[in-house]
This record gives C-alpha cells, structure tokens and sequence, in this order.
C-alpha cells in the first residue's frame, strides 16, 4: 500500500489540479440527503401522502413520487452507534438504486459529523502521521466505493470531505483561512487528491466533489489556495442556509440568496467545472420559508452549470432526534422538510418540482 501512496504523490506532482470544463452529467438534481431515515425508521417514523389514504409510505418512494432523482448518503469511519457508517450507507443506497434515485456519497473522514467547526480525526487514525493519513484516505475512500461497486451500484458524485474551508482531518491539515502556511495547503491539497484519485479508481467516471459551507460568501482564497497545491476536483459544492440569520453577520434572507447566485455564477466563470448545491435548509416553522425556497430555486435552476439542490435531513419532524444527539444533549432538528403529520410540506415540493418539467423521472 506505500507503493500506491508514493504512485499517487507522483501523480499529483506532475499533473496538478483537474477541473472539468463540460456540463453536469445527467439531468437537474432534485436530490434529498436522507442519511438519518434508516435510524427514523427503527424509531418507528411514520411518512405520509397529502391523499386520504391513512396507510403510510415508504419514504423514498414518497419523495420520488415527488419528484426527487437523486439521494445523498454521508459516511462515517466508525460511529459507535453504527449510524451512517459504511454497512448503514450500503443499505440505504441499495434502497436508493431500487428506486431509480441517482446516488451522492458525502465522505466525512471522521467518526462523526465533520463541519467548519468539527474536522476530528477517527479515534482509529488518531496516531496517524501525514503519510499515514494520506494512505488512510486511500484505503478508506476506495473501500467504501469499492463496498457499493460490488453491489452493482455506481454512485454520479463523490465528496471528498464535508465542509472543509477549514480544511479536514485536524490538526495535520487544518487550515486558517488567507493566513494558512504553505505546508498546511500541501497538506489539505494532497489528502483531498488522494481522496479524488482513489474515487478515480475505483469509478473512472465518477464527479468529485469538493465541499464548503456558505454559498453566500466569497472565498477566492480557498480555490485559488487549493488549486496552486495541486487540489483536484470536478464540481465545486456549496451549502445554503438562508435563514440563518444569526449565523451570517445579519443578511436577510434575500440578500443571502443574491449573492449566493452571483457567487455561484463567479465560481462556475473562473473555474470552469459546475457547482452544486449540497445542502439547503431552512427553519420548518418559518412562514417564510415556502418563499425563501422558491426565490432560491428560481435563481439558481436557470444558471447553465448549476447542477442541482440538494435538501439535507428533509425528512425529519415531529421532534425526532437521532441517538447521537441524545448524550450530547441537543434538540431535535428543527429544518426539516416536512409536515407535523409527516407530509412533504410546500418548501419540499417546491424543490421536487423545480425544472420537472424539463427532466424525466
């Protein structure tokens, strides 16, 4: 495995970065991370249609009934709860195959959730020299595509990490915005390429993704750091949470969403690769939201390189919380996507429906 390591840096040294230049693969992306509903289901969740009809639905079925075409997944190296970690993954994404759903697989590189806050290293890797983390990378990445390959399911888009402005795996490649040292973006840079050569492997064809937060925000520093380190991606992913607002410096809602587009539309100008909404959210209570959400959509589905939205965790309510919540002492999530009786509600469907008229289910 050393050998394919130093193959790998090879490789990085004398091609540098990689950014396609065409159009998305595949039709607009109505897409839903659902990596909790396997969890809600052993909880006893129930999902609902708006019909009469008092019998409760499988919820992928219900939602691509609704339009989705697309399901992301996250992974964990190993939670102890068994959440979202490999075998959890598989199952849900065997379910999102059945169903016609094009696949994202989000590869946090950590035991739990892995954010701007949050880049903690896998308690197994936590010895791990920069070498070592390079090929933990390799191996991991490749065993959990290799994982779905064997079962015949070819998953459109690959993140190598999530939400990683400030890099990933801390501390040996965590990063510090405009004041980052040369070495620390070597370091970010190369296990990002690693991850993307390894998701090359094992899906020639496979869209990398490299993933940050706040769609809003310019960072030109970030790509431009990334790139002259000799980072790899072929679509840029953004999160969006425009009801945030004690998160964002105060901007309204619609100030988030305009420059959210004019950032959109910059990063697909100066990078040439399509960009993609990896996460939207917003509050379920908000009598705003179903018009924040269609101001969102009408943005951003008429941008050429856009590649889709993606709602994260829409299927929660009814005060759900997942196990890991619990000794952590958090609330349930509160951005969910659907009704208090278990309904799509009209922020999901009008997501679902976006562009439906042009792309077939």
């Amino acid at each position: 495995m050393k050998r394919l390591v130093f193959s790998a840096l090879v490789c990085l040294f004398f091609t540098g970065c990689y950014h396609k230049t065409d159009s998305p693969r595949g039709s607009w992306a109505r897409g839903c991370d659902l990596s909790w509903l396997s969890e809600m289901e052993r909880d006893g969740v129930k999902f609902f249609n708006d019909g009469n009809d008092a019998d409760d639905e499988d919820c992928i079925a219900l939602l691509r009934k609704e339009g989705m075409n697309a399901v992301r997944l996250r992974v964990w190296v190993n939670h102890a709860t068994g959440w979202s970690n490999k075998e959890d993954m598989l199952a849900l994404a065997k379910r999102a195959a059945k169903a016609g759903q094009r696949i994202m697989i989000d590869i946090h590189y950590s035991d739990f959730f892995a954010d701007p806050s949050h880049q903690t290293l896998p308690a197994a890797w936590r010895n791990y020299d920069y070498d070592m983390l390079l090929e933990a990378v390799q191996e991991h990445t490749l065993d959990v595509l290799y994982t779905l390959k064997e079962e015949g399911i070819k998953p459109e888009w690959v993140q190598i990490g999530n939400e990683t402005p400030n890099g990933m795996l801390w501390p040996i490649a965590k990063l510090n915005g405009e004041a980052t040292s040369p070495d620390a973006w070597d370091r970010y840079a190369g296990l990002t390429t690693m991850g993307y050569n390894a998701a090359k492997e094992a899906f020639s064809d496979i869209t990398v993704i490299v993933h940050i937060d706040n769609a809003y925000e310019r960072r030109d520093w970030f790509w431009s750091n990334l790139a002259a380190h000799g980072g790899k991606w072929d679509m840029i992913g953004l999160s969006h949470y425009p009801m945030m607002s004690a998160w964002n410096g105060g901007k309204s809602w619609m100030e988030m969403n305009r420059l959210a587009e004019q950032n959109i539309r910059r990063l697909i100008s100066d990078w040439k690769c399509p960009v993609m909404i990896a996460e939207v959210g917003m509050f379920a209570n908000d009598p705003t939201s179903e018009i924040v959400m269609a101001d969102f959509v009408e943005r951003v589905s008429v941008i050429d390189s856009c590649a889709g939205i993606f709602y994260w965790e829409p299927e929660v309510y009814g005060g759900w919380r997942p196990q890991e919540y619990i000794p952590l002492g958090w609330g349930s999530y509160d951005m969910g996507a659907f009704t208090p009786d278990g309904r799509p509600s009209e922020v999901m469907k009008i997501l679902l429906q976006s562009k439906a008229a042009k792309d077939s289910l």
